[in-house]
């Protein structure tokens, strides 16, 4: 069951879901980066990087305070390991401090990173009763088409942790984009205004505890796409997409405003094919293009998770 916001009353009201059956080493040391002493003690980047070994599977880049902390781990399910003890530990220090949790996922390869979530010790040590789920961007799809991040999220993740369903916050795929858009911000403003979902004192956009993002090999994020008017939204909460560069053409998504104003921002990239998007976010060369994931800048904390594929070119 997922809830979708009335675009005139703001009431939720549930939905049903698909009828799905519910189910309970480190980076190379051959990069132009890195001057190597022995044992992994303090790899040396170039001027703006630093790398520090922490685990046997895991290294950090510390890079200029604007980029965030960049882990790197050997494969990417010792980064799915990684990214479940950060989501679960974060969770678990806001619900002691409030009466939810508000995290935002991202479609493509991200919600299979956090398979490491539905199996112990998190399955049963998590309150997932103060979890409140939304989704960055979202196709205009029926639920149960396979384009949809709501059915995604669902057969990886959702359909296996106990979150309440009125705690799932899903678009109104039965209106237009632009529609569904206007839903969407206005199911936003409702929870603001109930202090489910705090909102930032700083720009007035609403401040999610977690967004959970992954990048696209071209650098966008969310329905964020290169060189798309949409990336200079700066008004709206939720905005609509009818050209999407990548189909399907019609979608929603959180503006930029509202990604930055997050307390944490987890970037989770991996593979080969987006060291380049990657490279050029973090590396400090000059671009005439600015990347959507460059402008990734939240109120809070910014972390990258980065396999060694995703690494390979810093």
């Amino acid at each position: 069951m997922a809830s979708t916001c009335g675009a005139v009353t703001a009431k939720l009201r549930t939905l049903p879901n698909p009828s799905f059956t519910r189910s309970p080493p480190c980076i190379p040391l051959t990069s132009r980066f890195f001057a190597v002493k022995q044992g992994f003690s303090s790899l040396k980047l170039n001027s703006n990087f630093r790398c520090r070994s922490t685990k046997a599977s895991m290294a950090e880049i510390v890079t200029p305070k604007s980029k965030g902390k960049v882990k790197v781990f050997d494969t990417e399910e010792d980064l799915a390991v990684a990214l479940a003890k950060y989501a679960a530990d974060l969770a678990n220090k806001v619900t002691q401090e409030r009466n939810s949790f508000t995290v935002v996922f991202s479609g493509g390869s991200l919600v299979k990173s956090l398979r490491k979530l539905v199996e112990q010790p998190y399955i049963d040590s998590v309150d997932w009763s103060k979890w409140h789920v939304f989704w960055v961007d979202e196709r205009v799809v029926p639920k149960d088409h396979p384009d949809s991040n709501y059915l995604l999220a669902y057969n990886e993740f959702l359909s296996k942790v106990p979150i309440p369903a009125g705690n799932v916050y899903s678009i109104n795929e039965a209106l237009s984009a632009e529609g569904a858009a206007d839903d969407y911000e206005t199911c936003l403003k409702h929870l603001v205004k109930t202090r489910t979902l705090d909102q930032s004192q700083t720009t007035g956009f609403p401040k999610f505890d977690l967004m959970l993002m992954g990048m696209g090999p071209d650098g966008h994020i969310a329905s964020l796409f290169p060189e798309h008017p949409l990336v200079q939204e700066n008004e709206k909460w939720v905005a609509s997409i009818k050209d999407s560069p990548k189909p399907p053409p019609e979608r929603i998504s959180f503006t930029l405003p509202v990604i930055n104003s997050s307390a944490n921002i987890a970037l989770v990239v991996a593979g080969a094919g987006k060291a380049s998007a990657v490279y050029t976010a973090l590396a400090d060369v000059s671009n005439s293009e600015v990347l959507p994931v460059q402008l990734v800048a939240p109120e809070g904390e910014l972390t990258w998770f980065l396999d060694k594929e995703a690494a390979s070119k810093l």
